[in-house]
Order: structure tokens, then sequence, then C-alpha cells
């Protein structure tokens, strides 16, 4: 976190359509507020954006008080943004408890906005494998068409050096990814930016995908798109051509299997003949996540007790 308290003497509207002129690409494109303006309405509901106060206490309390001294000069109750965030996200507090938040700016007509809705929705929060990070509200500037996610602060640490983690902790890790991406493609969901800097943790055993900016949502079976972004993209992804959405998913669930594999420090054989055909050139020939998840807890079931006990190697 690098310390630094907003100018209020800055001025800039957030670049946001009107209702006018709607447009799908612009509206599922980041939005970068102008945070203060919106300070007030945020607290309305219960939240507070970090604080130059906030900070110096954080500093303070992880025992790097060279940090706090830097904001010595700076006024207590300014806004202080982490300048290693985009300018979409900003830190903050829920007030009742001091829980650590995440607070993400959205176009209120986004795709991200409307499929966050639907997983933290309470019919979808009692499924057992949806593993959406806990929203813990949605709040909608209309005259502005902005919207807020505010979501639990988890971190993208997944390996802490001083906790090694037994392949079974890691094994449960790796289920979460896959049934969770089941989950999305059972409800017609393709996530098509699966990796591991999408995916956080909050150290109590429970993982979850971030990031649905580039998210759609099908209404039908047989669902084609073309031409996206992402961060571990399938060969077809790089031809002039409509593909499947979801086995898009399917390779970057298998390319994040393999960079955590790599992350955590485990080898393991199994897991890797499952990976294989998830990583084949033909689309068609890869695995349904339905097959993916079968495959994996068969694998995991025939492992014995001691082997699931097993440490890292570098550890």
């Amino acid at each position: 976190m690098s310390p630094s308290a907003w100018n209020p003497d800055i001025s800039c509207p957030s670049p946001l359509s009107s209702e006018s002129s709607f447009d799908e690409d612009e509206v599922n494109y980041r939005v970068k507020p102008y945070w203060p303006k919106y300070r007030s309405i945020i607290k309305s509901h219960g939240f507070q954006l970090e604080t130059v106060r906030d900070v110096k206490e954080y500093y303070k309390d992880i025992g790097k008080p060279r940090l706090a001294e830097q904001l010595r000069n700076l006024e207590e109750d300014k806004l202080c943004p982490d300048a290693g965030l985009p300018d979409n996200l900003f830190r903050g507090n829920k007030i009742a408890d001091g829980t650590k938040v995440m607070i993400k700016s959205v176009h209120r007509k986004s795709r991200e906005l409307e499929i966050i809705r639907f997983l933290s929705s309470p019919a979808m929060r009692r499924q057992p494998m949806n593993h959406c990070i806990p929203i813990h509200d949605l709040i909608e500037i209309v005259e502005d068409n902005i919207a807020f996610i505010v979501m639990e602060h988890w971190s993208s640490q997944l390996v802490i050096d001083d906790a090694p983690c037994c392949l079974r902790l890691f094994l449960a890790a790796i289920r979460q990814c896959i049934e969770h991406c089941l989950f999305m493609h059972a409800h017609h969901i393709a996530h098509l930016d699966i990796s591991v800097r999408n995916l956080l943790t909050d150290y109590k055993g429970n993982y979850a995908y971030i990031d649905f900016e580039l998210s759609r949502r099908f209404d039908v079976n047989n669902a084609r798109i073309s031409g996206i972004r992402g961060t571990e993209l399938p060969p077809e992804c790089g031809h002039d051509t409509y593909f499947d959405p979801y086995k898009v998913d399917v390779w970057a669930l298998a390319i994040l299997i393999l960079r955590a594999c790599k992350l955590a420090g485990f080898c393991i054989p199994e897991l890797l003949e499952i990976v294989k055909p998830m990583l084949h050139e033909d689309p068609a020939k890869r695995p349904s996540m339905d097959t993916v998840l079968y495959t994996y807890n068969h694998m995991v079931s025939l492992l014995s007790p001691q082997r699931l006990l097993m440490l890292p190697h570098f550890c």
C-alpha cells in the first residue's frame, strides 16, 4: 500500500453513459469515479472509505510505523486511496464492526453487476457450490448510472510462507475452484477471465473468483462468442471465429490449477492427468465441468490418508 491522500481540489466527472446514449461496450468497461463525490452516500449505507487515519493505524498495527510517519502532515479525515489498486477499487470498512471491505465501482447496466446480483441473491448463496465472494451491499446511484459492489476484503496472496499447507487442504481449495466454475456454467454464466490473479482467499479455507468484468450470462444453451480479452486464453481465441465460452473457462481453469500447483509446491501426477484433456487444442474435445469435477473427486478418493497429509516439496 502506497500512502497518498486524495486531493480535494481535483474535480472530474465519472466517464459514464447516459440513458439516451446506451452502449453495451461502454457500460462494460471500467468505471473510474471521483470517489469523494460518493463518500457520504456510501457512508449512509454503513460503510466508510479508507482515510489517512485508517491507513496510519493499519501501518502501526502491522509494525511499520515509518510508513505511518509519511502521512503525519496530512489531514486525518482525507480519503487515502491505495496507489496499488486500479481507480475503480477502494478499500473501506463496515462502520458497525470494522470489517474490512473492498468497494468496486461499475456501470449500473453492466453485465458484471447483473451477474454479481444473481450470484449473491439469497437463493444462490445457499447453494453449496456457489463460492462467490460474500457481497455486503449493492449501492446504485441511478442519476449517475453508477453502482458500488461492496464485498468482503479477501487476500490475493494464496500461499503464506510461514503457514505450510498439506495436500488435503490444497486439494480442497482446487475443488472449490472447480465447483464454482461448474456452478456458473450450470446457470449459463461463463467467467471468461479465470486466473490465479482473480482468485482470493479469506485464510479460513474459502476461495472465490472475482472480477466479472468480462463475464457473460447467456439465455441459450449453445452459446457462441468471439473477440474476447482475458488472462489465460486458449488457441481458438486467436482466430476470427465464434467459439464455446464455457470451453474457454475449462482451458483457463486448467492453467490456474497448474499455476496453483507451482505456487503451493505440489506435484500431483494424477491431477496432471485430469488437466491434460482440459488443455486440448480442440475445444470440442475438452471435458465439461461436470466431467472435470467427477474425475477430480474420484482421483481424490483414491489418495491415501498418509499422502493427503503430505507437505509441499519446498517445506
